[in-house]
């Protein structure tokens, strides 16, 4: 009987840890209420010609009173930073791509993890100092894999050795036209990170970390050149091309 009891009380335990630990969402499907827009050339929590609209319960990229893009990169910060977690979302491009914006933007957009705080963005900071987990859509035309990473003004490390470049593809497969995808990241402070395509883990690495370019606050950056990355906010990308985000959630570990 004592085994018995023993055995429920653990059992009891073990449910009582998996019900706290739940996918929770961070984004209602309403509105950005929850959300801090910073755009290039534009203060802090301007949302600059309608850029981050709600419709159909999806945060759209929207450029629909723009002329051109002129540089405008944007961000729509979730409100609250994360250390360790899972984030999972859909996404997908829609649309032409806006006049003026680069060749490499073409249904390109991102997710940036362990951004720094978006108030201490400088007004015309292209990005955040972060670790990006970018979404690429196809372009008809031979591959080109999604959740891949870039790291503006980071670090990270790979097979064992400091990997120093911008971007490093990921193994996923190419996505043409207007699919919504699949995307889980999984964080774990400035240990690991992993990126999930539709349930296929594409891309893991290791200690983030700060180190590289940056386009404002070059000299304070540098002066923090390896310092790991154990937090910072999640943000969504707004680089020209039309794309939208639903689903969004996290599970806190």
């Amino acid at each position: 009987m004592k085994n018995y009891l023993i055995l429920f009380i653990c059992l009891m335990t073990l449910t009582n840890c998996q019900n706290k630990k739940k996918w929770k969402p961070l984004f209602n499907g309403k509105d950005l209420n929850d959300w801090v827009i910073k755009i290039k050339g534009h203060p802090l929590g301007e949302n600059y010609k309608n850029t981050f609209i709600v419709e159909d319960g999806a945060i759209k990229v929207n450029y629909k009173e723009y002329d051109s893009f002129n540089s405008a990169f944007g961000h729509i910060y979730y409100k609250t930073p994360f250390s360790n977690y899972k984030f999972r979302m859909q996404y997908r491009f829609t649309g032409e791509q806006l006049k003026g914006g680069a060749g490499w933007a073409t249904r390109n957009s991102g997710i940036m993890v362990h951004c720094e705080d978006p108030k201490n963005i400088g007004l015309n900071q292209n990005f955040p100092v972060s670790i990006e987990v970018q979404l690429l859509g196809g372009l008809d035309n031979g591959e080109r894999s999604t959740g891949n990473l870039c790291t503006p003004g980071t670090h990270v490390v790979i097979n064992n050795e400091l990997y120093t470049p911008h971007c490093i593809n990921s193994s996923s497969k190419t996505y043409n036209g207007n699919q919504w995808v699949n995307v889980e990241i999984e964080v774990r402070n400035d240990s690991i990170i992993k990126h999930f395509i539709n349930g296929d883990n594409v891309l893991t690495y290791y200690k983030p970390q700060i180190g590289g370019p940056v386009d404002y606050n070059n000299d304070l950056w540098e002066s923090k050149t390896g310092t790991p990355l154990k937090k910072g906010f999640i943000s969504l990308q707004s680089e020209s091309h039309p794309v939208e985000f639903k689903n969004i959630e996290i599970l806190e570990l």
